[in-house]
């Protein structure tokens, strides 16, 4: 995957917008308006330039590299040594919205907006020096229409979706993902099963670190799985190609030996056949109705003019080529559908086979469904000694799981943990925890696989049956007279 410091953007990739703590996922294409923190803009002079270029927003929604300009520090700054006397009545501003508007009109830029904003407030001067960097922060970011480009990653796509939409990753933090990959040990070369709803955001997370080696498995319920955050990522169709899907249907007939693929198209050559068969039977049908079509021509009076005859034989032209082009766009529509149908039970017996072979190097579950269900089946799939993560958004789910797991067997190590954020604020006198914090990221339990013996297992059951009763209380009751 091209990456790194000297990527450039180029037309068709996937990119990220980024304004202050704000994201947003687009494709870039040419002389298509993006709406952006109520600004729009064209990404057309965005293209050629280096990922992490800031442009500025200029008159006719063209983007434009901002100039770092040196701000030109006073030693002797006027500020006030604190706010008591300042009165928010709305009367300090000079200019008015109208001004404002006018300013915009001109085309000035928000730098100079905001300079004049600072001129003419009465009460600039009076506030502390911590208020005066707070109220500029606060006008800047109101009138200077900046936006900075950078490349989609994990990080960044999942702080973009926690913000904007945590509904759809099931309210997965970026903090405890990245503790999922951790605790998963995903690599490149590993051979990894995922079962995730997060909108394709674990499966992404995973392909970037894996790099394009090695085999994912995706376990997708329904009729489909969803990648709309994998998108995002922008990767190379290489990454796609050791990328297999499975549905979560057909575990249970997998692991049962009875799983097949019959309901699918057999091949495409005997899917030709149908179809030109069905094709045969078309054409009898086209050409009765063109028989039936002919037959009250004939019934017509005799006496047509050259001219009217001329028309009527131009229009069943017309006719017959428009019918001849929608049978030859009926037969393609076909006949892709059945490549599509038969490409897909192809890629549906390669995972069966990577499946059946039983020696995953790793488990990623992170689901909406109860997990213990899902993990039961699926660590079916995985090799001995190998680690698996489950995420759940509630506790109890996993804390059922935990119980399960531990009467089953066959898993050590096993964690139940969550993981606790907290943003500071690092600033010169004023660094301190963020007002406003997570509540929560979600629950995860790992553990690692061992070879689970059936034998043993019900050994160690009947012993411990036995040992139900202690040793020294059967002494007793035996040497009791009757």
């Amino acid at each position: 995957m091209e990456g790194g410091p000297s990527a450039r953007i180029r037309e068709g990739d996937c990119a990220v917008l980024k304004r202050d703590e704000v994201f947003k996922a687009v494709s870039v294409l040419r002389r298509r308006k993006i709406i952006f923190e109520k600004q729009w803009f064209y990404l057309d002079n965005a293209i050629g330039h280096i990922y992490g270029t800031t442009f500025e927003v200029t008159s006719g929604g063209n983007l434009q590299p901002k100039q770092e300009v040196e701000e030109t520090t006073t030693e002797t700054k006027e500020a006030g040594t604190d706010n008591r006397n300042i009165v928010d009545d709305g009367k300090s501003q000079k200019l008015t919205h109208d001004d404002i508007k006018a300013l915009k009109d001109k085309g000035i830029k928000g730098q100079e907006i905001v300079q004049q904003l600072i001129e003419n407030s009465t009460t600039f001067r009076d506030k502390t020096e911590f208020a005066q960097d707070k109220y500029i922060k606060k006008k800047k970011k109101k009138y200077e229409a900046v936006i900075t480009i950078v490349k989609p990653s994990t990080r960044i796509l999942s702080t973009m979706y926690y913000a904007r939409e945590p509904g759809k990753i099931n309210h997965l933090r970026y903090d405890t993902l990245a503790q999922m990959l951790t605790l998963g040990n995903i690599h490149a070369g590993n051979k990894m099963i995922v079962m995730e709803t997060c909108a394709g955001l674990v499966l992404g997370a995973v392909m970037e670190r894996m790099g394009g080696y090695g085999s994912i498995i995706q376990m997708y319920p329904g009729g489909g799985p969803v990648r709309a955050a994998t998108s995002c990522f922008g990767f190379p169709k290489a990454f796609f190609d050791n990328l297999h899907e499975f549905p979560l249907s057909k575990v249970q007939s997998l692991l049962s030996g009875t799983f097949t693929t019959d309901a699918l198209p057999a091949d495409p050559e005997e899917n030709a056949l149908l179809e030109e068969e069905s094709n045969g039977l078309s054409e009898e049908k086209q050409s009765s109705l063109q028989e039936t079509e002919e037959e009250p021509a004939t019934e017509a009076p005799m006496e047509i003019s050259p001219t009217e005859e001329q028309d009527t034989m131009d229009i069943n032209t017309e006719d017959v080529e428009f019918k001849g082009n929608k049978e030859k766009e009926n037969k393609e529509n076909v006949r892709e559908k059945q490549i599509k149908q038969w490409e897909r039970r192809k890629k549906l017996q390669e995972a069966a086979a990577l499946l059946r072979e039983k020696n995953a190097d790793g488990l990623i579950v992170a689901s909406k469904f109860h997990p213990t269900p899902l993990l039961l089946s699926l660590l079916e799939f995985v090799a001995p000694s190998r680690p698996f993560v489950v995420y759940c958004q509630y506790k109890e789910p996993l804390l059922e799981c935990y119980t399960k797991l531990r009467e089953r067997g066959g898993v050590i190590n096993l964690k139940l943990s969550e993981t606790w954020l907290r943003n500071y604020q690092v600033l010169p006198d004023r660094s301190h925890p963020k007002l406003t914090m997570s509540g929560g990221g979600g629950y995860l339990l790992s553990g690692i696989t061992v070879v689970l013996e059936k034998g043993k297992s019900d050994s160690s059951d009947s012993e411990a049956l036995k040992m139900e009763e202690p040793s020294s209380k059967r002494c007793k009751l035996q040497d009791l007279p009757c």
